[in-house]
């Protein structure tokens, strides 16, 4: 479990994150939702150890996150946009990530499934965006890590693809591992969350189940419910 205790962060003037009291539970999905400019992004970068809290601490189990890089070796991360050296190839852009790694891959399953295996010959400025989708997706389960980022996940897949990937989301949060995903598509969250933490001007407003956010919005669907959160403040 990844416990963020009084997590506050401020860049110039803004106020981006404060105050954030939040438990990420293993064994679930965990969806972050709010509008734009809510602070996710940040805690994202917090959650990646690329951004260092002003005050507060985060806590993986008993581990404090204080800088120490090594904990990454633990985490799988799906960026929204993909940045990959445009002249390497497929199989050479996994061979350099296997090295820096320093340790072998040990879960292949989404280049079978996502029928990658024909595209990683080529350099990856030749992939289309969809392709570089499924290799980024590729990379960020291929280490078998206990904590998954994903951050908008299908953007640009086809909906086979994306179907396949949700399903691997599922499979490996079975497995007890710990998702975190963040994307606007209020219908994939439904499908995959089982837990919702809301938002906004950086405080959590709500943090629950799925079932629970529907029940306090007295709507019946995710999508519908964020919506009620926004415009109420995430008041009950």
């Amino acid at each position: 479990m990844i416990h963020l205790e009084s997590i506050s962060k401020r860049f110039g003037e803004v106020d981006v994150l404060r105050g954030v009291d939040m438990e990420i539970a293993r064994g679930r999905v965990t969806a972050i939702v709010g509008p734009n400019g809510s602070g996710k992004t940040t805690l994202i970068r917090m959650l990646l150890g690329l951004v260092r809290p002003d005050s507060g601490r985060i806590r993986w189990g008993e581990e404090v996150l204080n800088g120490d890089c090594r904990y990454r070796e633990r985490v799988g991360y799906m960026p929204q946009i993909v940045r990959f050296p445009e002249n390497l190839s497929g199989h050479e852009l996994l061979a350099m990530i296997t090295d820096l790694r320093d340790r072998p891959a040990s879960d292949d399953e989404l280049i079978r499934e996502l029928d990658l295996e024909k595209d990683l010959g080529k350099p990856f400025r030749a992939l289309s965006g969809g392709t570089r989708q499924k290799v980024n997706a590729a990379i960020a389960f291929r280490f078998s890590p206990e904590l998954l980022i994903l951050d908008e996940p299908t953007a640009g897949l086809d909906p086979v693809s994306a179907r396949t990937l949700k399903a691997k989301v599922r499979r490996q949060r079975d497995r007890g591992r710990t998702v975190v995903i963040t994307s606007h598509i209020m219908s994939e969250l439904e499908s995959l969350a089982d837990d919702v933490a809301f938002l906004l001007d950086g405080r959590i407003r709500f943090h629950g189940s799925q079932a629970e956010v529907k029940q306090q919005t007295g709507e019946v669907e995710l999508e519908g419910a964020v919506a009620r959160l926004i415009r109420t403040g995430g008041a009950q």
